[in-house]
C-alpha cells in the first residue's frame, strides 16, 4: 500500500514497513555514523531540534554527546520555553540555562518562541486539534533533524520523536494549548487521550511543514521513568540500549516500545508501569491513523 500526500504540494511515499536503523552501540561517534548510514540529505537551513534540559536534570544527554553529529549537519539547535515554572519558562531563564549546560557555548543556539507572535500552523485533519503553535522562528528552517532521548514521562508515559515534535516544538503557548487538547485553561486537566491525540495531531503538524525534509534520531540511554524536563527526576531504571535512526517519526518511536517490552532488563517493568500507566502507546495510535507515518517496520541493526 502507497500513501501520497501530493495535495499539500508535496509527494512523499511511504511503503508498508519503514526502515528503522539500530545500534547497540551508543556513542557521539556512533550517532553520526548512523546519520551517514541512513543516506538521507538535509537540505538549506537546518532546525536542529533537541532537549536543553530542565536545570536540576541528571539524565539529558549533553552537548558533547551530540556535538559530532550537529557538527556535521551544521544547523541550528532550537528550543521553545515551557508552560510550566521552572529555570526555561521565560526567553531570560532559558537562555541562561542553556548557557549553564553548555548549548550555547558549542552551537548556534535559537530559541523559537523568544518573541512572538507564533507561527500557526493548520492541522485540516486534527482529531482534537485543527491548529498548531510553534516558535516564529521555525519559518527560517528548510529541514529538521530531531534528536531525541527515550525514556518515560510523567504525562505522556513516554518520550521520543512524536513528543520532540509536538510538544516540543511548540510555543509555551502552543504547548498549553496541546495539554489542554485545545483549552489551554485545561492544561492540567484535560482528558488524558485527548491530550495524547492532541500530541499525534501536532506532530503531523510540523511533519507536513518540512514536507518529508526531516531526520530522527532516537537514543536509548539514561531510561528514567521522568522525562529531562524534571528538576528531580528518578535515576534510570533499565541498562542503555541503543541509538536508532529513521525518517519516519511513528515507527521509530514504536520500535524503542519494542525494544523495551522485548527487553529482559530487571527495571523493564517499571519503566513499562509509566508507560502503560500513561496510556503512552495512544500517541503512536493516533499518529498512525492521521497517515504521516507507519507503525511497520523494518528493523535493520548496525554493528
Amino acid at each position: 500500500m502507497l500513501k501520497s500526500s501530493q495535495e499539500k504540494g508535496w509527494i512523499l511515499y511511504m511503503s508498508e514497513k519503514a526502515k528503522v536503523y539500530f545500534s547497540k552501540e551508543i556513542s557521539p561517534e556512533k550517532v553520526l555514523e548512523m546519520y551517514q548510514l541512513l543516506g538521507k540529505k538535509l537540505d538549506g537551513k537546518v532546525a536542529i531540534k533537541l532537549h536543553s534540559g530542565e536545570a536540576g536534570n541528571q539524565n539529558f544527554l549533553k552537548p558533547e554527546f551530540w556535538k559530532p553529529v550537529i557538527d556535521y549537519v551544521g544547523g541550528t539547535v532550537v528550543e521553545c520555553n515551557t508552560a510550566y515554572e521552572g529555570e526555561r519558562n521565560t526567553t531570560a531563564k532559558h537562555k541562561k540555562t542553556l548557557e549553564a549546560h553548555g548549548w550555547s557555548r558549542y552551537f548556534k543556539v535559537d530559541l523559537l518562541d523568544a518573541e512572538g507572535p507564533d507561527l500557526e500552523l493548520a492541522i485540516p485533519d486534527g482529531k482534537v486539534i485543527q491548529k498548531n503553535f510553534v516558535g516564529k522562528d521555525l519559518a527560517d528552517y528548510d529541514s529538521l533533524l530531531v534528536l531525541s532521548h527515550f525514556k518515560g514521562h510523567p504525562m505522556g508515559g513516554y518520550g521520543g520523536a512524536l513528543k520532540q515534535l509536538s510538544i516540543g516544538i511548540a510555543s509555551s503557548a502552543g504547548k498549553a494549548y496541546i495539554h489542554g487538547a485545545g483549552k489551554p485553561e485545561d492544561i492540567w486537566t484535560a482528558d488524558h487521550d485527548s491530550f495524547l491525540e492532541s500530541m499525534a495531531d501536532a506532530a503531523s503538524s510540523v511533519v507536513d511543514y518540512f514536507k518529508g525534509n526531516a531526520v530522527y534520531i532516537n537514543v536509548m540511554k539514561n531510561m528514567s521513568v521522568d522525562c529531562d524536563c524534571c528538576a528531580v527526576a528518578e535515576d534510570p531504571c533499565m541498562e542503555d540500549m541503543g541509538i536508532l535512526i529513521s525518517t519516519d517519526p511513528i515507527a521509530i518511536d514504536q520500535a524503542c516500545l519494542d525494544l523495551v517490552y522485548a527487553s529482559d532488563d530487571p527495571g523493564r517493568d517499571h519503566l513499562l508501569e509509566r508507560i502503560e500507566s500513561r496510556h503512552g502507546v495512544h500517541t503512536i495510535e493516533a499518529a498512525a491513523a492521521l497517515g504521516f507515518g507507519t507503525r511497520e517496520y523494518e528493523l535493520i541493526t548496525v554493528a
